[in-house]
């Protein structure tokens, strides 16, 4: 924008595109449907945005150009013939018209009292911008017919000098504050280590949940051999049920999330009520997302329990974080942003690929790469009967990144997720955490 500002205008301040020849053996050239809607009230004033029309007559008379609302320019050519420019941007050569007959001789112009802005001869228009549905009206300047002029458009913003600058401040203070973020919330401090959960809480408190050398959220996933050829095409309607709990509990997760950073902001702690419920949905979700199209690592319908449920192929676990920073929880999001950028390559940004027939829309769980590397396992399953090992160590190393992420950015650890990629079904044991130089 910077740039711009001070190279891309033109004497008036106005930034320029390249002129357009425009002709008609009628009365009027037009441009309708040009549409201003939700202008903020310090923009709707005219003083922020405008437009310069510049117009160079081919044929030697004055001409004339003006900007009414469709309304008021509809009623001045009723039944007057003109020609209604379809599209200006388009090369000159490619000019497209739509032509409307009449028997009508326009009224001068200049005289019609329904203008916006206008001008005539060769001085150019400058309309400021306000919210409407407005017309562009190319004419001679004494109505008559046959109208060619080269046409040249320019627009301009007030104070975008001062508005580029407060940007380019504003971003840097915010790059800043990321950086020094960031920083923090990748040292790891004393007395920061996760504690384990209570006694009551049978996944929480398996011996390798907070252990040294693991991250805090532990994934953890059996391949529940053998596997049905066959039935991971149904598991859509199978898995249904749970899909519709989960909704549900998802959303309940999202407002408890926000609660529950309210208060670690506050206290520095996590409360343990919303905690233990958090980390059921996330068990929940990965019991389900194995079960059917996350993995499609067992046949073992999922249990409807935010509980602890050690004997199936996929659990779940999170430490209790016990003391947080109230700093890098402040800034979750944007501590976790980078993290959030590499899980979306492989959730496929948590969307769907939507394909509409007629009204029919048709959605695929295989966005992403996760879903992309599921399906070649279910074909693979389908014509072999057998899932390839190496296959499914990448998925839920995969899906153990994701939950990291999803765990640091729901506040459930205080401890930032590794740039690591760590395969297969048991959580990998590694060197304790780094100091605060090697994660910078």
């Amino acid at each position: 924008m910077l740039w711009a500002d001070q190279t891309q205008r033109d004497s008036s301040g106005l930034f320029n595109q390249a002129g357009h020849r425009v002709t008609t053996d009628s009365y009027a050239i037009t441009q309708d449907g040009v549409t201003v809607h939700h202008l903020p009230g310090f923009a709707n004033n005219g003083k922020v945005l405008r437009v310069k029309i510049a117009v160079r007559s081919e044929t030697g008379r004055p001409l004339f150009v003006g900007v009414g609302r469709d309304r008021d320019v509809a009623a001045y050519l009723a039944n007057v013939s003109h020609s209604k420019l379809r599209d200006y941007t388009v090369a000159t050569s490619d000019q497209k018209y739509d032509s409307f007959a009449g028997t009508k001789r326009p009224a001068s112009p200049a005289t019609a009292g329904i203008w916006a802005a206008s001008s005539t001869d060769s001085a150019p228009l400058t309309w400021k911008i306000r919210n409407g549905e407005w017309t562009v009206v190319l004419m001679n300047a004494d109505g008559s017919r046959h109208v060619a002029a080269n046409v040249k458009l320019g627009f301009g913003i007030s104070y975008l000098g001062r508005l580029t600058a407060g940007l380019l401040a504003f971003g840097a203070a915010m790059l800043a504050l990321a950086v020094f973020l960031i920083v923090r919330g990748g040292r790891r401090r004393d007395g920061s280590t996760p504690v384990a959960a209570d006694s009551q809480q049978a996944e929480s408190s398996a011996p390798n949940a907070g252990a040294a050398g693991t991250y805090p959220a532990v994934l953890t996933a059996r391949l529940d051999e053998p596997l049905s050829r066959g039935l991971w095409l149904v598991k859509w309607l199978l898995a249904l049920p749970h899909l519709i709990v989960l909704a549900f509990l998802w959303a309940a997760f999202v407002v408890m999330t926000v609660i529950a950073w309210f208060a670690v902001v506050m206290t520095g702690r996590y409360p343990r009520s919303i905690f233990d419920f958090n980390v059921g949905v996330l068990r929940w979700s990965w019991r389900v997302s194995y079960y059917s199209y996350g993995a499609l690592g067992t046949d073992r319908y999922p249990p409807f329990s935010l509980d602890a449920e050690p004997d199936y192929p996929a659990t779940l676990d999170v430490a209790y974080p016990g003391k947080q920073s109230r700093l890098t929880a402040f800034a979750r999001l944007v501590l976790a942003f980078p993290q959030l950028l590499i899980i979306g390559v492989f959730v496929g940004g948590g969307a769907y690929w939507i394909g509409h027939i007629g009204a029919w829309q048709f959605t695929s769980p295989w966005s992403g790469l996760i879903g992309l590397l599921v399906l070649v396992a279910a074909v693979a399953l389908l014509f072999t009967g057998r899932y390839p090992r190496g296959l499914f160590d990448l998925i839920v190393g995969l899906n153990r990144w994701v939950l990291r992420v999803l765990a640091y950015a729901a506040l459930l650890t205080d401890e930032y997720p590794p740039f690591r990629f760590d395969g297969g079904g048991d959580e990998p044991h590694h060197a304790p955490t780094a100091p605060a130089s090697a994660h910078v």
